[in-house]
């Protein structure tokens, strides 16, 4: 099990205190004991070697041994506008795209959309980002921005970036798409179970992305993000 925690809030005068469900894993899942090292991170690149002071009912005092900056990192940022698959699949999407690198995730409000991103569910994929980092090491979040409309995802998106919307009925992603990526890094768009309409891909064509399939077969929502997030980070 994890023994790496999340520090929402930086150590003051080399101190360390988790509150909430990190104090909760620690003192009751993990029975962490005074005196035991564990490692902490603030999910801005900073790691921290620290050794348990106090377990209280609601809280978890460290002593602060060590600080360190750790990059894993991939070298160019991956955005991945995704409408969101339901239920647990939700959860699943997060994992992976948190350990395969994903710098955002953005959630999208399209017409054929099945999963609303509502605050509950955003607080949840939140959650789940954290949980992930803590397993694979990473030390920076993925964001999880608020929700956006197609519309604004395709016309505030960065013009410098490799800019690509996954559609099953394009032709297939040139290979020249992937070599010597830009370092604006890339952007993703995924649409819904129901497919994106002809006015939202043409909508993202105007603006300048490209449309384009990830291969013969038709892939659910959480694998065409996961192969866009692979295929980007080979690099």
């Amino acid at each position: 099990m994890s023994q790496r925690y999340y520090l929402e809030q930086p150590p003051v005068d080399d101190r360390a205190t988790l509150t909430t469900t990190e104090a909760h894993h620690l003192a009751h899942v993990m029975r962490g004991k005074v005196g035991e090292q564990v490692t902490l991170f603030d999910g801005v690149g900073h790691e921290f070697q620290a050794r348990i002071e106090r377990i209280g009912k609601h809280d978890v005092t460290l002593a602060v041994l060590s600080q360190a900056s750790v990059d894993r990192e991939l070298a160019v940022p991956i955005t991945l506008g995704v409408a969101l698959p339901r239920g647990d699949r939700q959860a699943w999407l997060v994992e992976k795209l948190v350990e395969l690198g994903v710098t955002s995730l953005v959630p999208l409000e399209t017409a054929r959309g099945v999963a609303q991103p509502t605050d509950k569910a955003l607080e949840r994929l939140r959650r789940g980002v954290i949980e992930a980092s803590k397993q694979c090491g990473r030390t920076r979040l993925m964001q999880v921005v608020d929700a956006q409309t197609w519309r604004d995802f395709v016309s505030q998106g960065d013009v410098n970036a490799a800019r690509l919307v996954a559609h099953p009925y394009a032709p297939a992603v040139e290979t020249t798409f992937w070599t010597a990526p830009p370092s604006a890094g890339f952007l993703f768009a995924v649409g819904p179970e129901g497919g994106l309409t002809d006015d939202e891909v043409e909508s993202a064509r105007e603006q300048g992305w490209q449309v384009g399939a990830l291969g013969e077969r038709i892939l659910r929502i959480e694998t065409a993000a996961m192969v866009l997030a692979v295929w980007a980070s080979r690099g």
